[in-house]
């Protein structure tokens, strides 16, 4: 065990002379995260509300066909804006979200107390004119409604007769679990972090070392290469926890920079998240440094390991990916399986859940189970001759 340590605390201090380790391992993967989120959510949630409160200012055409309507519209935030002679160029070359008009027979179907037509033209394929669009048929649906209910109280009908079943909304959403769609990515991001945290010291240690000439020497001197292979092994994880610490950190401040609570929502990071995630993931550090170094130990350069390892990485994308596209109940069994353990047990304690002794004793015992497997081909693959000698 001293062996170990000693291989462990020289890899480490090496290893921090480095600087392209330290950007990558200690600086550019946990934060770079937390710095996109912080500024993509921002600028998001920022034009949401400048467009949600700001007046709508939209050409409107046949405007003078419906002066009570036109005004209705005004007081619920449209800014009627000069008509234009091409209402379909207009929306296709973006010179306009929408454009609003009314034809001729408006008045004439109206005053008759019939159905009166108005026109809405907008491109579908366009995501930034929705919220637009959105807002304008909300508005005319408000005035439609309106108009509606005053045509039956003139008739001496209830207004309440064309509304037969009156549905009464009880939301059980919480604001933290309403931040569940859009933090859902960040185990994910604790996922990546771990990963490269770990990356470019596992591929130095081993295709590294073995490219520099220096793991022969290592090996003949008269101690068990597993032991060896446990100091190595034990730097990675070392590098990959200090990694994950810092995103999780970077994570909790992040939060507080993120206006939620302008959408009702919360985002539950703290000491005890903090902890919690660092507890899941202990295993998944375990796993991808035994996996990492098993992938290097097959490559014949630093080069090649990192094109392999980089290839690697995508494998932590697909419980991401798969949950994102095809949402599934949580269910026990997915506790047992590594990568979707950590997914869906974070994304449990995002939405203001909670992970129970049996399903976090599940996620600890098959991940580190499945880690020993992978420790020991990676045993195997260092017990190989072959392994000290460089192309």
């Amino acid at each position: 065990m001293n062996t170990s340590l000693v291989v462990l605390f020289k890899e480490v201090r090496e290893n921090l002379r480095d600087r392209r380790t330290i950007i990558n391992a200690l600086i550019m993967g946990p934060l770079i995260g937390p710095l996109i989120f912080v500024v993509l959510l921002n600028v998001l949630i920022s034009r949401q509300l400048t467009q949600a409160e700001a007046p709508l200012a939209l050409p409107v055409i046949g405007g003078a066909n419906a002066p009570n309507l036109i005004a209705a519209l005004h007081q619920q935030g449209l800014d009627p804006l000069p008509p234009v002679d091409d209402p379909i160029a207009a929306v296709r070359n973006q010179e306009a979200p929408a454009v609003l008009r009314i034809p001729d027979g408006f008045a004439e179907a109206w005053n008759k107390g019939d159905p009166a037509q108005v026109e809405v033209y907008y491109d579908s394929s366009r995501r930034d004119t929705q919220p637009a669009v959105g807002r304008l048929k909300t508005m005319l649906s408000i005035y439609s409604s309106r108009s509606g209910a005053l045509r039956l109280i003139a008739r001496g009908l209830s207004p309440a007769v064309t509304s037969p079943v009156f549905i009464d909304d009880r939301d059980q959403s919480t604001p933290q679990s309403r931040s569940g769609a859009i933090f859902s990515v960040l185990p994910y991001f604790f996922v990546l972090t771990v990963f490269m945290g770990g990356m470019y010291l596992a591929i130095d240690v081993t295709a590294g070392e073995r490219e520099r000439h220096s793991l022969e020497p290592l090996f003949i001197n008269p101690v068990a290469r597993w032991r060896i292979l446990l100091g190595k092994i034990g730097a990675i994880c070392a590098f990959s926890v200090t990694s994950l610490l810092i995103c999780v950190t970077a994570f909790t401040v992040a939060g507080h920079l993120i206006p939620t609570e302008k959408l009702g929502m919360a985002l539950g990071l703290g000491p005890v998240f903090a902890l919690k995630v660092l507890v899941m993931m202990l295993p998944l550090v375990v796993l991808l440094a035994a996996l990492q170094t098993l992938v290097a130990a097959f490559s014949k350069s630093y080069r090649e390991a990192q094109t392999y390892l980089s290839i690697l990485m995508l494998v932590p994308v697909l419980p991401s990916v798969l949950l994102s596209a095809m949402p599934v109940k949580t269910v026990s069994w997915m506790y047992a399986v590594p990568l979707l353990s950590q997914q869906v047990g974070i994304t449990e304690l995002l939405l203001g859940g909670t992970v129970t002794a049996t399903q976090l004793a599940t996620c600890l015992g098959c991940g580190f189970a499945v880690a020993a497997v992978v420790l020991v081909l990676t045993a195997r693959a260092y017990g190989s001759e072959r392994l000290a000698i460089a192309a």
